[in-house]
């Protein structure tokens, strides 16, 4: 499990951001709310504050009186420092069990806000320190809009923090923040994308489902988020979502979990056989012929991947391999809604005798089937299309053939009355 630290005086953003990691897949921990609940009444801290500070510090509902312990806190600087000799400790020994609690678990990213990472020297214990940054005014405005504090007391709090440009020295990656909220979102995607990839080295095998339909193919009703949230339920770490002839609904899933989703179409071609290209960005045409698809593929950056090529009708019986053959990047050498097993097999030694990766998938228009077709490989960076072809050729094939009637689910989806694909 990768450890972050996002860190950031008062003021910088540090929560529009982890909200934003929170969006795209990581756990997040706030050491605020940590704070909060090791000073709930009763707890051996709170009696230490109330021993050295008195009933000045606690409020009605004997718990602490977090607005006159702040105040005191920035006006007095050894009240600070006896205040954090007995709460840092406890914070992060909370924090630690919290973490090694979703290691366990198997959550992948692990992002805690620490405030004070550095003037607490917790740094130490993160893989990766994240720190936001802003100018001092839009921070002190930001301060005086969120809290119950007027610009005096904002600027009392600026002044006793480490910093930023000290700081900035010691963070692994750092966002600024001196822009709109659509700006931060974008810079903040950017810090995401690298801390995924620094996470990869510390991941084991990923289990990919490289055949998911949504509710933008003309025969499946499955909502974008319960796509993700299922996948994520079943351990998948990569899904291709490859609706037919749509790259919307890829569009809007990878939307709700950039680190789980890659872009893809099943295009059905003028020879009425699919082709699917993965790491696309632009939709490619129904009826398009399969050489020209293929072309389209490779133009875009994107990698050509045979679905069931040797099956009836859909996959053309293999004939159209004998065309394209030869621009193909993989092959599906498991397809769960195939029920005759010797298909799958047929695409599996043509794949090994041209020394072409393999690749597998639930070929899922219902929820159920998410997962029943999944290939195991090394960890590689989510946008590295040649790190994926290297990876699938040291992957294993892990599935179960699906029942038949979930075909009948397909057929239900195409004349369903809540059918739409917006």
């Amino acid at each position: 499990m990768l450890r972050v630290a996002l860190t950031g005086n008062l003021g910088s953003g540090k929560s529009a951001v982890s909200e934003l990691f929170e969006e795209w897949g990581a756990t997040v921990l706030d050491t605020d709310d940590v704070a909060r609940e090791v000073v709930r009444p009763g707890s051996p801290a709170l009696a230490r504050i109330r021993e050295i500070w008195g009933e000045q510090v606690i409020g009605a509902d004997g718990g602490l009186d977090r607005a006159a312990m702040r105040r005191l806190a920035f006006t007095d600087p050894g009240a600070r420092r006896d205040l954090e000799l007995i709460l840092h400790p406890a914070i992060f020994d909370r924090a630690r069990s919290l973490m090694d609690e979703a290691e366990a678990a198997g959550v992948e990213i692990f992002v805690v806000v620490v405030p004070l990472l550095y003037e607490g020297g917790f740094d130490t214990e993160f893989d990766v320190a994240i720190l936001i940054d802003a100018p001092l005014e839009q921070r002190i405005t930001r301060i005086v809009a969120s809290r119950d504090v007027d610009e005096e007391e904002a600027r009392r709090i600026a002044a006793a923090q480490m910093p930023a440009e000290k700081k900035r020295g010691r963070a692994d990656v750092v966002i600024e923040n001196d822009g709109d909220l659509a700006t931060l979102a974008g810079r903040a995607h950017e810090a995401w994308e690298e801390i995924a990839k620094r996470g990869v080295s510390s991941r084991g095998p990923l289990r990919l489902d490289l055949h998911i339909h949504t509710r933008a193919s003309f025969d499946c009703l499955s909502d974008y988020a319960d796509v993700v949230a299922t996948a994520r339920e079943r351990g998948l770490h990569r899904i291709a979502v490859t609706d037919h002839n749509e790259i919307e609904g890829a569009f809007r899933t990878r939307d709700l979990a950039p680190e789980l989703v890659i872009v893809g179409e099943e295009v059905k071609t003028a020879e009425g056989v699919d082709v699917t290209g993965l790491f696309l960005s632009e939709k490619i045409p129904e009826g398009t012929p399969a050489g020209e698809t293929v072309q389209a593929i490779h133009e875009q950056g994107g990698l050509v991947y045979m679905p069931h090529p040797f099956a009836a009708g859909k996959g053309g019986g293999g004939k159209i391999l004998e065309v394209i053959g030869h621009a193909v990047d993989a092959v599906e050498i498991f397809n769960a809604r195939i029920h005759r097993p010797e298909l799958n097999e047929l695409a599996r030694r043509w794949a090994a005798e041209r020394d072409i990766p393999g690749g597998a998938g639930s070929d899922a228009h219902t929820l159920r089937e998410i997962g029943r077709g999944v290939i195991e490989v090394p960890a590689f960076a989510d946008s590295d299309s040649a790190g994926f072809l290297t990876a699938l050729r040291q992957g294993q094939v892990v599935g179960r053939t699906s029942s038949r009637w979930v075909h009948l689910a397909s057929t239900w989806a195409k004349i369903a009355p809540q059918r739409r694909n917006g």
